[in-house]
């Protein structure tokens, strides 16, 4: 999964929230250290089951990028009980939905069903978590499939590049500087033992979340996964070292020259998470904070940036609150023709500034926290985004319980807490600045691009 999309998803993790109407959760550990969270929603016949493993892009060494994701691509390659591709074909015979994504603090795989079905998909689940079988006639095929999605979603997207290179340089030594689809040269130097090395590592019942969320009862289904997952061997899951991030001593800029239509600007300024933050009000104040700036086209970046000064044709704001390590408080935006990007940059700067000074206005502050609220139902509405949220909060280690708390740690957020966090975090000694400088694309010359 990009990091575009995983923005997304976190900045729509208010899934639950109503404490009464939300259904309740149900946590279960077997005895193999396999924690399964499942909970009841009976308005559709459906069930959607996922798989979390506590292993991204974030766990990698130099020289392995990616290989999670790699992995994520063989985990459909079969096992002795089911041949390559036979994973999917039985999903869909039965009727349902499957695929997986990695992110930077873990991966993930998923089936939406229908209820009844669920036995299908953990019998297949677990066949594939401790019994998968990695062949090199397999390998040589599937890397040739991601080298390929690299070159589309990065190395042809002019935005996508200039963020994979605006990370490298934003973080030191934090791993959040590699892309999760790894480098070209580490893809290039796979083996197929360094599959089987990382699969042995991470790949185990004491390493993952099993949630399943729809029509389904609680016990049954804890009934069904120690059948299913019961009987697979733990792993000595050794811990990490820890990789706090050095402290950053000043502005860092880079330019990206790539072929491009538009030019771009991309902010980040180094800033807790909510697991980093001393204090957790911090982490809820940021979240507010981005949506302040980007809460909709009644926000400040394109109120006063897009509409007012017409000085970009689009702007936003995000923040990863639920990442595993600190991250960064990241903006935006394309400049209109005529204007440059360092009017852009010295424009939100000014946004920032402004919030420094000034509290946000009474009026303006309940206007985000009532989005986030009407978020919260809406997201009820989807199983699979309910699922997300649990398995995402248990992966980065903050737990499910947090789930309950959101809308409410998000309405207990005070403009002077804006303020702080703004006075405290968006500072230019925590800031990394990245130019997209279009260069003329295929066919063209520099005259005709800049025409």
């Amino acid at each position: 999964m990009d990091k575009k999309l995983m923005l997304l998803l976190l900045l729509g993790l208010p899934v639950a929230s109503s404490q009464a109407a939300a259904p309740k959760v149900s946590e279960k550990v077997l005895g193999n250290g396999l924690k399964v969270l499942v909970k009841e929603d009976h308005r559709s016949p459906v069930v959607v089951s996922q798989v979390w493993y506590k292993v991204g892009s974030s766990y990698e060494p130099g020289g392995i990028t990616g290989i999670s994701h790699m992995l994520e691509h063989m985990m459909f390659k079969g096992t002795e009980k089911h041949a390559a591709g036979e994973f999917s074909r039985i999903i869909a015979e039965n009727g349902g939905e499957d695929n997986a994504f990695t992110g930077r603090d873990f991966t993930a795989y998923f089936q939406t069903m229908e209820a009844s079905r669920l036995p299908v998909s953990f019998e297949l689940e677990s066949d594939r978590m401790r019994a998968l079988h990695l062949l090199d006639e397999e390998f040589q095929k599937e890397r040739e499939v991601v080298t390929e999605e690299r070159r589309m979603r990065t190395d042809d997207n002019p935005q996508a590049k200039t963020g994979e290179h605006f990370n490298a340089v934003a973080f030191t030594n934090n791993p959040y500087q590699h892309p999760v689809i790894g480098w070209p040269a580490d893809i290039a130097s796979y083996t197929v033992d360094d599959l089987k090395v990382w699969y042995q590592r991470w790949y185990a019942p004491n390493n993952a979340i099993l949630v399943v969320v729809g029509d389904v009862e609680s016990a049954s289904v804890f009934e069904l996964a120690e059948r299913f997952f019961g009987p697979l061997k733990p792993s000595d899951i050794k811990p990490l070292k820890p990789q706090t991030e050095i402290e950053q001593l000043g502005v860092r800029r880079l330019t990206v020259k790539v072929p491009a239509k538009l030019p771009a600007v991309v902010l980040g300024y180094k800033v807790p998470s909510l697991k980093t933050a001393n204090q957790e009000w911090e982490a809820y104040a940021l979240e507010v904070l981005a949506g302040v700036l980007d809460g909709g086209s009644s926000a400040r970046l394109s109120k006063e940036l897009v509409r007012g000064k017409q000085i970009a044709v689009s702007a936003g704001a995000g923040y990863g609150l639920a990442s595993r390590m600190s991250d960064l408080f990241e903006l935006e935006a394309i400049p209109v023709e005529g204007k440059s990007v360092y009017e852009l940059e010295s424009a939100l700067k000014g946004q920032i500034d402004k919030l420094k000074q000034e509290l946000v206005g009474a009026e303006e502050l309940q206007r985000i926290k009532a989005q986030v609220s009407a978020a919260a139902v809406y997201e009820r509405d989807s199983n699979f985004y309910q699922a997300m949220q649990l398995g995402m909060l248990e992966t980065v280690g903050l737990g499910w319980q947090r789930a309950d708390e959101y809308v409410a740690k998000i309405k207990q957020v005070t403009p002077k807490q804006i303020r702080e966090v703004a006075r405290k975090y968006l500072l230019d000694d925590r800031l990394t600045v990245a130019y997209l400088d279009p260069q003329p694309m295929e066919g063209q010359t520099k005259n005709e691009k800049t025409k």
